[in-house]
Protein backbone atom coordinates (compact mmCIF):
# COMPACT_ATOMS: atom_id res chain seq x y z
CA UNK A 1 0.00 0.00 0.00
CA UNK A 2 1.26 3.48 -0.83
CA UNK A 3 0.10 6.83 0.48
CA UNK A 4 -0.06 9.72 -1.93
CA UNK A 5 0.73 13.20 -0.76
CA UNK A 6 -2.62 14.77 -1.52
CA UNK A 7 -3.44 16.42 1.79
CA UNK A 8 -7.08 17.22 2.27
CA UNK A 9 -8.14 15.41 -0.90
CA UNK A 10 -11.25 13.29 -1.00
CA UNK A 11 -10.99 9.89 -2.67
CA UNK A 12 -12.57 10.05 -6.12
CA UNK A 13 -13.34 6.38 -6.87
CA UNK A 14 -16.39 6.09 -4.62
CA UNK A 15 -18.03 9.18 -6.02
CA UNK A 16 -17.24 8.39 -9.64
CA UNK A 17 -18.65 4.88 -9.45
CA UNK A 18 -21.44 5.66 -7.00
CA UNK A 19 -20.30 2.89 -4.69
CA UNK A 20 -22.52 1.98 -1.75
CA UNK A 21 -21.04 0.43 1.40
CA UNK A 22 -21.96 -3.21 2.03
CA UNK A 23 -22.76 -2.21 5.57
CA UNK A 24 -22.21 0.81 7.73
CA UNK A 25 -20.00 -0.74 10.41
CA UNK A 26 -18.44 1.13 13.24
CA UNK A 27 -14.69 1.42 12.92
CA UNK A 28 -12.87 -1.71 14.02
CA UNK A 29 -9.97 -1.06 16.38
CA UNK A 30 -6.92 -3.32 16.47
CA UNK A 31 -4.12 -3.50 19.06
CA UNK A 32 -2.12 -1.42 16.61
CA UNK A 33 -4.49 1.46 17.28
CA UNK A 34 -5.31 1.60 13.58
CA UNK A 35 -9.00 1.69 12.68
CA UNK A 36 -10.43 0.77 9.28
CA UNK A 37 -13.93 1.86 8.28
CA UNK A 38 -16.10 2.63 5.25
CA UNK A 39 -15.19 -0.64 3.51
CA UNK A 40 -16.87 -0.99 0.11
CA UNK A 41 -16.30 -4.10 -2.02
CA UNK A 42 -17.40 -4.23 -5.67
CA UNK A 43 -19.87 -1.44 -5.11
CA UNK A 44 -21.88 -3.65 -2.75
CA UNK A 45 -22.63 -6.11 -5.57
CA UNK A 46 -21.84 -9.85 -5.63
CA UNK A 47 -18.56 -10.94 -7.19
CA UNK A 48 -19.09 -13.58 -9.89
CA UNK A 49 -16.10 -15.88 -10.45
CA UNK A 50 -15.39 -18.44 -13.17
CA UNK A 51 -12.92 -21.33 -13.23
CA UNK A 52 -9.65 -19.69 -14.27
CA UNK A 53 -9.89 -15.95 -14.85
CA UNK A 54 -8.66 -13.82 -11.96
CA UNK A 55 -11.26 -11.35 -10.70
CA UNK A 56 -10.17 -8.04 -9.15
CA UNK A 57 -13.22 -6.36 -7.60
CA UNK A 58 -12.63 -2.76 -6.48
CA UNK A 59 -12.32 -1.94 -2.80
CA UNK A 60 -12.37 1.39 -0.99
CA UNK A 61 -11.81 2.00 2.71
CA UNK A 62 -10.66 4.58 5.26
CA UNK A 63 -7.65 4.26 7.58
CA UNK A 64 -7.39 6.23 10.82
CA UNK A 65 -3.97 6.14 12.50
CA UNK A 66 -3.17 6.25 16.22
CA UNK A 67 -1.50 9.24 17.85
CA UNK A 68 2.15 9.56 16.90
CA UNK A 69 1.67 8.29 13.33
CA UNK A 70 1.05 10.39 10.25
CA UNK A 71 -0.32 9.67 6.80
CA UNK A 72 2.60 11.74 5.51
CA UNK A 73 4.83 8.77 6.39
CA UNK A 74 3.38 5.77 4.51
CA UNK A 75 6.30 3.59 5.59
CA UNK A 76 5.00 3.64 9.17
CA UNK A 77 1.83 1.60 8.66
CA UNK A 78 -0.23 -0.68 6.47
CA UNK A 79 -3.87 -1.74 6.66
CA UNK A 80 -5.44 -4.04 4.07
CA UNK A 81 -8.80 -5.84 3.91
CA UNK A 82 -9.22 -9.47 2.89
CA UNK A 83 -12.09 -11.96 2.68
CA UNK A 84 -12.67 -15.13 4.65
CA UNK A 85 -15.56 -17.38 5.64
CA UNK A 86 -14.06 -19.26 8.56
CA UNK A 87 -15.07 -18.70 12.16
CA UNK A 88 -12.24 -16.24 12.78
CA UNK A 89 -9.93 -14.14 10.63
CA UNK A 90 -6.80 -14.90 12.62
CA UNK A 91 -3.91 -14.72 10.15
CA UNK A 92 -6.20 -15.91 7.35
CA UNK A 93 -4.46 -13.66 4.88
CA UNK A 94 -0.98 -14.68 5.93
CA UNK A 95 -1.81 -18.39 5.92
CA UNK A 96 -3.44 -18.25 2.50
CA UNK A 97 -6.93 -19.32 3.57
CA UNK A 98 -8.39 -15.92 2.77
CA UNK A 99 -8.83 -14.05 -0.48
CA UNK A 100 -6.08 -11.54 -0.08
CA UNK A 101 -5.68 -8.00 -1.30
CA UNK A 102 -4.04 -6.73 -4.43
CA UNK A 103 -2.49 -3.26 -4.65
CA UNK A 104 -3.74 -0.01 -3.11
CA UNK A 105 -3.12 3.69 -3.20
CA UNK A 106 -4.14 5.95 -0.33
CA UNK A 107 -4.72 9.69 -0.26
CA UNK A 108 -4.29 11.89 2.81
CA UNK A 109 -7.54 13.30 4.10
CA UNK A 110 -5.91 14.66 7.23
CA UNK A 111 -2.69 14.10 9.15
CA UNK A 112 -4.05 10.83 10.58
CA UNK A 113 -6.75 9.82 8.08
CA UNK A 114 -6.23 8.33 4.63
CA UNK A 115 -8.85 7.21 2.11
CA UNK A 116 -7.73 4.23 0.06
CA UNK A 117 -8.69 2.52 -3.19
CA UNK A 118 -7.53 -0.66 -4.83
CA UNK A 119 -8.57 -4.19 -5.70
CA UNK A 120 -8.94 -7.60 -4.15
CA UNK A 121 -7.40 -10.43 -6.15
CA UNK A 122 -9.51 -13.59 -6.43
CA UNK A 123 -7.79 -16.42 -8.30
CA UNK A 124 -10.36 -19.25 -8.48
CA UNK A 125 -7.84 -21.88 -9.52
CA UNK A 126 -5.78 -21.46 -6.34
CA UNK A 127 -8.14 -19.75 -3.87
CA UNK A 128 -11.50 -21.46 -4.45
CA UNK A 129 -11.37 -25.22 -3.95
CA UNK A 130 -14.97 -25.99 -3.04
CA UNK A 131 -18.31 -25.07 -4.59
CA UNK A 132 -19.40 -24.25 -1.05
CA UNK A 133 -17.19 -21.19 -1.43
CA UNK A 134 -20.16 -19.69 -3.31
CA UNK A 135 -21.45 -18.04 -0.18
CA UNK A 136 -21.31 -14.82 1.82
CA UNK A 137 -17.72 -13.97 2.73
CA UNK A 138 -16.74 -11.82 5.68
CA UNK A 139 -14.30 -8.92 5.54
CA UNK A 140 -11.32 -8.71 7.86
CA UNK A 141 -8.32 -6.39 8.02
CA UNK A 142 -4.65 -6.98 8.65
CA UNK A 143 -3.06 -3.88 10.17
CA UNK A 144 0.61 -3.27 10.90
CA UNK A 145 2.67 -0.55 12.56
CA UNK A 146 6.34 -0.24 11.72
CA UNK A 147 9.26 1.08 13.74
CA UNK A 148 11.50 3.84 12.44
CA UNK A 149 14.05 1.12 11.68
CA UNK A 150 11.56 -0.54 9.32
CA UNK A 151 10.96 -3.50 11.65
CA UNK A 152 7.47 -4.65 12.58
CA UNK A 153 6.17 -3.02 15.77
CA UNK A 154 2.63 -4.42 15.98
CA UNK A 155 0.33 -6.57 13.86
CA UNK A 156 -3.34 -7.41 14.22
CA UNK A 157 -5.95 -9.36 12.22
CA UNK A 158 -9.36 -7.88 12.93
CA UNK A 159 -12.88 -8.86 11.84
CA UNK A 160 -15.31 -6.25 10.54
CA UNK A 161 -19.03 -6.38 9.88
CA UNK A 162 -18.47 -6.11 6.13
CA UNK A 163 -19.84 -8.85 3.85
CA UNK A 164 -19.69 -9.73 0.16
CA UNK A 165 -21.40 -12.52 -1.83
CA UNK A 166 -19.25 -14.64 -4.15
CA UNK A 167 -21.10 -16.51 -6.91
CA UNK A 168 -20.26 -19.13 -9.53
CA UNK A 169 -20.12 -17.85 -13.10
CA UNK A 170 -22.85 -19.26 -15.37
CA UNK A 171 -23.03 -19.69 -19.16
CA UNK A 172 -25.90 -20.33 -21.55
CA UNK A 173 -25.88 -21.54 -25.17
CA UNK A 174 -28.63 -21.75 -27.81
CA UNK A 175 -29.36 -23.48 -31.09
CA UNK A 176 -32.59 -23.20 -33.07
CA UNK A 177 -33.41 -25.53 -35.97
CA UNK A 178 -34.23 -26.20 -38.72
CA UNK A 179 -32.56 -23.31 -40.56
CA UNK A 180 -34.32 -21.94 -42.52
CA UNK A 181 -37.81 -22.91 -41.40
CA UNK A 182 -41.16 -22.66 -43.14
CA UNK A 183 -43.65 -20.22 -41.65
CA UNK A 184 -46.02 -21.96 -39.25
CA UNK A 185 -43.79 -24.99 -38.84
CA UNK A 186 -42.26 -26.23 -35.61
CA UNK A 187 -38.96 -24.76 -34.52
CA UNK A 188 -36.91 -26.69 -31.97
CA UNK A 189 -34.78 -24.57 -29.66
CA UNK A 190 -32.09 -26.31 -27.60
CA UNK A 191 -29.18 -25.15 -25.51
CA UNK A 192 -27.31 -25.69 -22.30
CA UNK A 193 -26.93 -24.05 -18.92
CA UNK A 194 -23.61 -24.54 -17.12
CA UNK A 195 -21.73 -22.94 -14.25
CA UNK A 196 -18.23 -22.87 -12.81
CA UNK A 197 -17.22 -25.95 -10.85
CA UNK A 198 -14.36 -24.90 -8.56
CA UNK A 199 -13.46 -28.51 -7.73
CA UNK A 200 -13.21 -29.79 -11.32
CA UNK A 201 -12.02 -26.42 -12.70
CA UNK A 202 -14.49 -26.57 -15.58
CA UNK A 203 -18.11 -25.69 -16.35
CA UNK A 204 -20.71 -28.34 -15.48
CA UNK A 205 -24.46 -28.57 -16.03
CA UNK A 206 -26.97 -26.66 -13.92
CA UNK A 207 -29.90 -28.93 -13.03
CA UNK A 208 -33.44 -27.51 -12.67
CA UNK A 209 -32.39 -24.01 -13.64
CA UNK A 210 -35.35 -21.89 -14.79
CA UNK A 211 -34.40 -20.49 -18.20
CA UNK A 212 -36.56 -18.16 -20.27
CA UNK A 213 -36.73 -18.55 -24.03
CA UNK A 214 -36.77 -15.10 -25.60
CA UNK A 215 -37.33 -13.81 -29.14
CA UNK A 216 -36.25 -10.60 -30.88
CA UNK A 217 -37.86 -9.78 -34.22
CA UNK A 218 -35.53 -8.85 -37.09
CA UNK A 219 -34.92 -5.10 -37.09
CA UNK A 220 -35.63 -4.75 -33.36
CA UNK A 221 -33.39 -4.79 -30.31
CA UNK A 222 -36.06 -5.83 -27.80
CA UNK A 223 -36.29 -9.43 -26.60
CA UNK A 224 -39.57 -10.73 -25.20
CA UNK A 225 -40.08 -13.93 -23.21
CA UNK A 226 -41.96 -16.66 -25.07
CA UNK A 227 -41.88 -19.44 -22.46
CA UNK A 228 -39.88 -20.77 -19.49
CA UNK A 229 -38.18 -24.15 -19.27
CA UNK A 230 -36.34 -26.04 -16.52
CA UNK A 231 -32.94 -27.43 -17.45
CA UNK A 232 -32.38 -31.20 -17.27
CA UNK A 233 -30.11 -32.94 -14.77
CA UNK A 234 -27.20 -32.30 -17.17
CA UNK A 235 -28.11 -28.66 -17.82
CA UNK A 236 -29.74 -29.30 -21.22
CA UNK A 237 -32.49 -26.97 -22.45
CA UNK A 238 -35.09 -27.87 -25.06
CA UNK A 239 -38.50 -26.71 -26.23
CA UNK A 240 -40.51 -26.14 -29.41
CA UNK A 241 -42.29 -23.09 -30.81
CA UNK A 242 -44.13 -22.19 -34.01
CA UNK A 243 -42.08 -20.18 -36.50
CA UNK A 244 -43.74 -16.92 -37.60
CA UNK A 245 -41.22 -14.21 -38.53
CA UNK A 246 -37.47 -13.79 -38.96
CA UNK A 247 -35.57 -13.08 -35.78
CA UNK A 248 -33.24 -14.13 -32.99
CA UNK A 249 -33.79 -16.73 -30.27
CA UNK A 250 -31.91 -16.88 -26.99
CA UNK A 251 -31.97 -18.42 -23.50
CA UNK A 252 -31.61 -16.30 -20.36
CA UNK A 253 -31.14 -17.46 -16.75
CA UNK A 254 -31.69 -15.14 -13.80
CA UNK A 255 -29.24 -16.82 -11.43
CA UNK A 256 -29.42 -17.96 -7.82
CA UNK A 257 -27.89 -16.90 -4.51
CA UNK A 258 -24.86 -19.05 -5.35
CA UNK A 259 -24.85 -18.64 -9.14
CA UNK A 260 -24.61 -15.66 -11.47
CA UNK A 261 -27.04 -14.91 -14.27
CA UNK A 262 -26.41 -15.96 -17.88
CA UNK A 263 -27.73 -15.03 -21.31
CA UNK A 264 -26.81 -16.79 -24.53
CA UNK A 265 -26.07 -15.03 -27.79
CA UNK A 266 -28.99 -14.77 -30.21
CA UNK A 267 -29.46 -17.46 -32.87
CA UNK A 268 -30.94 -15.99 -36.06
CA UNK A 269 -33.63 -17.97 -37.87
CA UNK A 270 -34.82 -17.20 -41.38
CA UNK A 271 -38.55 -17.91 -41.70
CA UNK A 272 -39.77 -18.52 -45.26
Amino acid sequence: MKAAGRTGAVITLAGALALVPITAPTAQAADTGITVSRIVINGGKPVVVGTHDVQEPPVTFRITLPAGYSTADPSGYTAEPFLYHDTAPAKAGAEGSGLYTGSYICYETSSRIADCEGNLRIDPYYRLDSNNDATTWKVAVVARLMKASGQLKAEEYTATSGRVQIKRWAKATVNASPEPVAKGKTLTVTGSLTRADWVKHKYTGVAAGLARLQFCKKGSTVYTTVKSVRSSSTGALKTTVKASVDGYWRWTFGGWDTTGSATSSGDYIDVR
